[in-house]
C-alpha cells in the first residue's frame, strides 16, 4: 500500500511540475507577443520617419540595435577605391521587392570628415555568386565624387553554428557582418554599423537598393495557446489516471 501512495504522489508531483512548466511558457509567449507588438510599432515608425542627418562620429558607440536599429538616415559621403564585399542572400526579410538567390553589394565610403562607413549598395541577382557580376556592377558606382545617400541604419549580423565560413578568394560572406569585412579586405576603422541603401539607384538598376518594410514573424499567440493547451491536457490526463486508481482501489479486497 506505501509504495503504490508513494508512486501516486511521485506521480502527482511530476503533473504538477509538467503543468507548472506548460503554464510558465505559455505566460512567457504572452508576455513575448506583447514585446514584439511594441518592437513592430517602434520598426515602423522608425520606417516612415523623414531622414535625419548620420550621427556625429563622437556618439557612434552610444548607439544601440534596441533603440537605433533601421532609423532612416541621410549624408553625403564618396564610395572607396577598396575592394567591395559580397553577402550571399536566398532573399530578404526586409525587403518585399528581392526574391533571391542573389548577393548584398557591401562597399566602404568616406565621410566628409575623413571617417569610413560601410554600405550595403543594394541587390546583385547573382545565381552562383559570379564576381565578375558584383565587379561591374561596382565599378559604376566608385566615381570618387561624393554623392548624397539616404538608408537605414543597421547592426552586424552573428553568424551562426550553421552558416558557412567567408570565402576570401571571392570575397563572399554569409552573414552581414561589416566589422569582419572590414578586417579581412583592409577597410580600416569602420562605423560600428553599416548603412541598408534606400537611394540613389545606380541607371542600371545594379545593385538594387530600396526601401526597407520590416515584416516580424508573430506566432507568440499560437504558441501560448498551444502550451497552455497541453497544461491542460497533462491535468485532464493525470485525471482520468486518478480516477482508475481510485476504481482500482476501490475493487481491491482491501480497498473494501
Amino acid at each position: 500500500m506505501s509504495g503504490t501512495i508513494g508512486r501516486r504522489r511521485g506521480f502527482g508531483m511530476f503533473t504538477l511540475a509538467m503543468v507548472a512548466l506548460f503554464v510558465g511558457l505559455g505566460i512567457w509567449q504572452s508576455q513575448r507577443r506583447i514585446e514584439k507588438h511594441a518592437l513592430i510599432a517602434a520598426l515602423t515608425e522608425r520606417l516612415a520617419a523623414a531622414p535625419a542627418p548620420l550621427p556625429s562620429p563622437s556618439a557612434w558607440r552610444t548607439l544601440e540595435p534596441a533603440k537605433d536599429e533601421f532609423r532612416r538616415v541621410s549624408f553625403t559621403a564618396a564610395y572607396a577605391r577598396l575592394p567591395d564585399a559580397m553577402v550571399y542572400s536566398a532573399g530578404s526579410a526586409v525587403r518585399e521587392d528581392i526574391s533571391g538567390p542573389g548577393t548584398w553589394a557591401f562597399l566602404p565610403a568616406a565621410l566628409p570628415g575623413g571617417e569610413t562607413i560601410v554600405i550595403n549598395t543594394g541587390f546583385v541577382p547573382n545565381t552562383m555568386q559570379d564576381r565578375g557580376v558584383e565587379d561591374r556592377a561596382v565599378a559604376l558606382l566608385v566615381t570618387g565624387a561624393p554623392v548624397t545617400l539616404t538608408g537605414y541604419i543597421r547592426f552586424p549580423e552573428t553568424a551562426g553554428l550553421l552558416t558557412p565560413s567567408e570565402n576570401l578568394a571571392k570575397r563572399l560572406w554569409f552573414a552581414r557582418d561589416h566589422l569582419a569585412m572590414a578586417h579581412a579586405l583592409g577597410w580600416g576603422a569602420v562605423a560600428p554599423f553599416y548603412v541598408d541603401l534606400e537611394a540613389p539607384a545606380p541607371e542600371n538598376g545594379i545593385p538594387k537598393p530600396g526601401p526597407l518594410d520590416v515584416h516580424l514573424k508573430d506566432d507568440h499567440m499560437q504558441y501560448a495557446i498551444t502550451w497552455f493547451t497541453l497544461a491542460g491536457a497533462v491535468l485532464i490526463a493525470f485525471g482520468v489516471w486518478w480516477r482508475s486508481q481510485r476504481r482500482l482501489q476501490a475493487a481491491s479486497p482491501g480497498g473494501r
